[in-house]
Formats: structure tokens, sequence, C-alpha cells
């Protein structure tokens, strides 16, 4: 289920969390993180989004992001989400 929409201002740092379904793991090897990261790269630039850190665990990701129009984190995260 999607959260609220988020007000994002521009140049303004947001923490951003996403979690595996029902906290379940997310990464099961190597080459999971690797695709996770190819998406984040892809959709940081078609958005206008730039991460500034990230934390890749298990069943979870923690993302530093800023971005200069007011839904690219939301659209990013989205697209991140479908892939």
């Amino acid at each position: 289920m999607p959260g609220k929409p988020g007000m994002y201002l521009p140049e303004v740092p947001y923490h951003v969390i996403q979690r595996g379904n029902n906290r379940g793991v997310c990464f099961f090897a190597d080459q999971d993180y690797q695709f996770y990261l190819e998406c984040l790269g892809d959709a940081s630039q078609r958005y206008g989004v730039s991460v500034r850190a990230y934390v890749l665990t298990t069943n979870h990701v923690h993302l530093l992001m800023m971005s200069v129009r007011s839904h690219s984190i939301s659209r990013a995260m989205q697209s991140i989400g479908r892939r």
C-alpha cells in the first residue's frame, strides 16, 4: 500500500527508507545489491535526484537524497520499486 504523498523541498536532504515486502529479505546475492545500485543510478539521473549516501542491508535500504524538483524523489523511488 503506498504511503501519503510526500512534500519535498528542493535542495533539502531527505532520509528515505525502503523495506522488503513484510520486512522480508530484499537482497539474496551480491548481484542483487549491484542491480539495485544500477536502478538507483538510472532513476536518480532520470528524475534529477542526488543520492548523497546509502546503506544497503539484507532487508531494507537507507538513502539520503536531495532533489531539484518537487516530486522527483517520489518518482525515483516508484521507478526503483517497479524494477
